[in-house]
């Protein structure tokens, strides 16, 4: 006799790109509002800034959370090699997008703080789909005001500690500046996968001034990625709760051409997906994902890899692969 349950919810029902879509894996819709996602019981939620305003480089990113939203009907709310269904650990809903004010940051990010700032105050995880990776500074700035002492772990080609780009302060060059300004301890910040041809003599005088942590490339290369996850866990886990930053041009352009500035010779997808999985486990209080730019890229491949990289974000964050051997 068949011990198989009569309705299988993980179980594909239809044609995946069929029907009504809109929503990140097709979840539930709910309101940046704390009262409604306590009431949805949401311990995540999915929140897009469409925002590449920023952008010293090629645009596009302000497509990135529709595209991944788009392509992640390919994925399921269950890990079969992990035994582990994200919605039964996690009851995750999207809560759609920032309001945009155009051409205008600094209130397009004060509304996105604030309604960052209302999924932690339901206890629910922030997982934020950028946009340029200027939409890390509201995250960052919300996360601030509500935990006392946290780390912070940048997964990037580039430092991101510009001090300002042409006198402007709110730039997709800027985030680790701005979380530093926001109040986060640079000794608990590690910045991981950066690779030298990309960065300025300012941002890593910057980093080596302030006693930020950076595990280069050619560091991961030597000593793979649980060296890194332990080095980076070492400084950003001292403090209260890890926030993650991924940006998709850490992976090599041959993994994500879709972003503004590809990297060729970047960190592979498994090399992301080890570091995502590492730096999750002990948990977080919020993450981001940046600088896909689906326009950009012919296949759905770069958005894929950035939905992948926030449902390992969220589930090793709840616990996935604490039994697994």
């Amino acid at each position: 006799m068949s011990t198989m349950p009569q309705s299988d919810p993980t179980m594909w029902s239809s044609l995946l790109h069929s029907g009504l879509v809109g929503s990140f894996m097709r979840l539930p819709h709910v309101a940046p509002e704390a009262a409604a996602l306590r009431d949805a019981q949401a311990r995540a939620a999915i929140y897009g800034i469409p925002f590449d305003a920023t952008n010293i480089s090629r645009t596009g990113a302000n497509y990135g959370p529709r595209g991944i939203r788009e392509v992640s009907c390919q994925f399921l709310t269950y890990n079969a090699t992990l035994d582990f269904d994200l919605v039964e650990a996690l009851n995750p809903v999207d809560c759609g997008d920032c309001d945009i004010i155009l051409a205008n940051a600094e209130r397009t990010f004060a509304n996105a703080q604030r309604d960052i700032g209302a999924i932690l105050d339901a206890d629910a995880l922030p997982v934020t789909f950028g946009g340029d990776h200027s939409i890390t500074i509201p995250a960052v700035r919300a996360v601030r005001e509500r935990v006392s002492d946290p780390g912070l772990v940048l997964i990037d080609m580039h430092l991101d500690t510009a001090p300002d780009v042409g006198g402007e302060e709110l730039n997709h060059c800027c985030p680790i500046t701005r979380a530093v300004d926001a109040g986060f301890d640079p000794t608990r910040i590690a910045l991981v996968g950066i690779s030298g041809w990309m960065n300025p003599k300012t941002e890593i005088a910057y980093c080596r001034e302030r006693g930020i942590r950076v595990i280069w490339l050619e560091d991961i290369w030597e000593h793979g990625t649980a060296w890194a996850v332990d080095q980076a866990l070492e400084v950003a886990g001292a403090g209260n709760g890890t926030y993650l930053s991924f940006d998709v041009d850490s992976l090599d352009a041959a993994y994500a051409p879709g972003t503004c500035c590809p990297s060729p010779g970047g960190l592979t997808t498994r090399e992301a997906i080890e570091l995502v999985r590492g730096v999750s486990r002990p948990g977080l209080v919020g993450v981001d994902v940046v600088e896909a730019a689906p326009s950009l890229d012919g296949t759905p491949t770069t958005s894929l890899i950035a939905g992948r990289i926030a449902l390992e974000a969220m589930a090793f964050h709840a616990g996935a692969g604490s039994t697994h051997s």
